[in-house]
């Protein structure tokens, strides 16, 4: 008849593979129909009751007891079993090289190991923060597999790291490589000129295994673990990431993946990424943006695309360490005017310029909050639309008379506080038949009274038409140009350059605060990988199968688990 023995052995631990190679060992002895070896947490009780082997005799385990359970064709059989569990554990340990001596505790592996850098680790959540603390007071870096790891002991760990120049990847971080060898869940990519950070384990995986596969590679690609891009967190290894990769030279391109972030964390991630001089591929499953490129900032939208953009971008010609001229502007220019006849060209010009300006005012604003009071009055940086119905009550609408626009351009051009203005000269049939010859004096008397003053007034002109259009676009260019306006075809083209060259006055008035955090040390990096294994013993076979230099911690939880004793010798350790 069939039976079901169990034993639960106390304070013994093992990790999650020797348990797992152990319960299929014990399922192949002979008259045994399955076996359960797990420690004793809820959950694994739970998944012992669903395959019909939670006796009362093994809910009494708790959950830093080994439960071991066997069903038996007959007793005899199951007895055997369970006889042969330590032979089978000793088995396994010699042929995992158990005979080479392993250290018990990080500080003995670090004397053994002087250049390791790293340590891995990947034990029980409950123990990981204590260890991965250790760690870092080792003045190593972190990939912390290890998940149920606290908020806030995540928080706690990486602000301590980053105030040492360490990383924490993780808790939870499934995947990394550096300098060539991965971490933890890892494919084998050639290296190359591209650097990968991710809050997605299998993201970062997917990205970096298509890159490969179209035939360029990886410099690094750094985890972050999952929560790295909350509010709570706000990103702390992904800034530190970025930032390592950005004064890496032989980073061309960086690809930022995450799986759905804090969209305010999102945007400072962003808005970093768009001043480290290289290109960056975000690709942030569920973030919305209304550009597919933002200055270096180009956004994808799958896995495949950001891998294919990347690599387009490569050798890209674009600089994107040029900076705008800003000296020719006086002290308190700082605003923009825009005076649109065309709605939807104001609408996209918004849309863009959104992403370089704190605020921008409008009689038709993307948002309500930033609606003008007095459409007549401009405050800060400002762009109407002078085709709103409010303006063309009794009037011809601005693309058919220049009339508004000339006075709104005087007006704004004498304002000491206005920089740029910016503004649409549509073609075509049914609009003004000459519009260049009314608007291009006005824009010179505008520069030139500015010029008097002792300022600077930039004036960007998006010309909208064919050289087929009844206007004669090369003339209307012509002589825009020749009234000093600088003059764009596109109105995307044009909103970014007014948005960099207005970015450029904000930063010079208000000088973006560096981060206090110490910087990661490259040339550590450049160094062949030297780790501490501490947890899986898989991830060491890993490392050393990859050529790296590993020593694996023979790691068992301290005070016999007891979690009060751990904490008393975690501060007497700090002492």
């Amino acid at each position: 008849m069939a039976v079901i023995k169990v034993e639960i052995r106390s304070g013994a631990y093992y990790d999650s593979i020797i348990l797992m190679q152990l319960q299929r060992s014990l399922a192949d002895q002979p008259g045994i129909i399955d076996a359960g070896v797990v420690m004793g947490t809820n959950a694994n009780k739970e998944v012992l009751a669903q395959s019909g082997m939670l006796v009362s005799e093994a809910e009494i385990a708790g959950a830093d007891d080994l439960l071991i359970v066997v069903h038996g064709n007959d007793e005899t059989s199951a007895q055997a079993a369970l006889e042969k569990v330590d032979e089978l554990v000793s088995s396994r340990r010699s042929h995992a090289g158990e005979k080479d001596y392993r250290p018990h505790s990080m500080e003995t592996a670090g004397k053994m190991l002087p250049d390791a850098q790293w340590v891995l680790v990947s034990v029980p959540g409950r123990y990981a923060a204590g260890v991965a603390r250790q760690a870092i007071s080792l003045n190593k870096h972190v990939f912390l597999y290890s998940d149920n790891v606290s908020l806030e002991d995540e928080i706690s760990l990486k602000q301590e790291a980053a105030q040492k120049g360490l990383l924490v990847m993780g808790p939870d971080c499934g995947t990394a490589i550096v300098n060539g060898i991965g971490l933890g869940f890892a494919n084998n990519v050639r290296k190359g000129p591209i650097g990968i950070v991710a809050a997605s384990g299998t993201g970062l995986q997917q990205v970096s295994v298509r890159i490969h596969q179209m035939g360029s590679g990886i410099t690094y690609a750094l985890g972050t673990g999952g929560r790295d891009l909350s509010e709570a967190v706000h990103a702390i290894t992904a800034l530190q990431g970025l930032d390592l990769l950005a004064r890496d030279p032989d980073t061309k391109v960086i690809v930022l993946v995450s799986k759905p972030p804090s969209p305010i964390v999102a945007d400072a991630l962003v808005k970093a990424a768009r001043s480290v001089g290289k290109p960056v591929v975000v690709n942030f499953i569920g973030y919305a943006t209304a550009s597919r490129r933002v200055d270096n900032i180009f956004f994808a939208t799958t896995f495949d695309e950001a891998a294919e953009l990347a690599i387009r971008l490569i050798n890209s010609s674009d600089d994107f360490n040029v900076e705008p001229d800003i000296s020719k502007f006086a002290p308190g220019q700082q605003y923009l005017r825009g005076l649109f006849s065309g709605g939807t060209l104001q609408y996209e010009a918004l849309l863009i310029l959104q992403h370089y300006l704190p605020v921008v005012y409008s009689n038709a604003p993307l948002d309500k909050r930033n609606k003008l009071g007095d459409s007549l009055v401009s405050k800060d940086h400002t762009v109407i639309d002078l085709g709103e119905d409010e303006f063309t009550v009794g009037r011809l609408h601005p693309m058919m008379d220049n009339d508004l626009r000339i006075r709104r351009l005087e007006k704004e051009a004498a304002d000491p506080k206005v920089a740029v203005i910016l503004l649409d000269v549509v073609l075509g049939y049914g609009a003004h038949g000459d519009p260049a010859s009314e608007l291009a004096p006005a824009i010179a008397a505008s520069i030139q009274k500015a010029k008097d003053a002792g300022r600077h007034l930039e004036v960007v002109a998006i010309v909208c038409g064919t050289d087929g259009d009844p206007q004669g676009m090369e003339n209307q260019i012509k002589m825009l140009k020749d009234s000093g306006a600088r003059i764009e075809t596109s109105n995307d083209a044009a909103a970014r350059y007014v948005g960099r060259l207005l970015q450029a006055i904000e930063r010079s008035i208000q000088p973006v605060a560096k981060p206090t955090m110490k910087q990661v040390d490259l040339e550590m990096f450049k160094k062949p990988l030297a780790g501490i294994n501490v947890g899986l013993e898989s991830f060491a076979d890993s490392l050393t199968k990859q050529g790296a230099q590993v020593i694996h911690v023979d790691w068992k939880p301290m005070a016999g688990s007891n979690e009060r004793l751990v904490n008393i010798l975690e501060r007497m350790r700090k002492k």
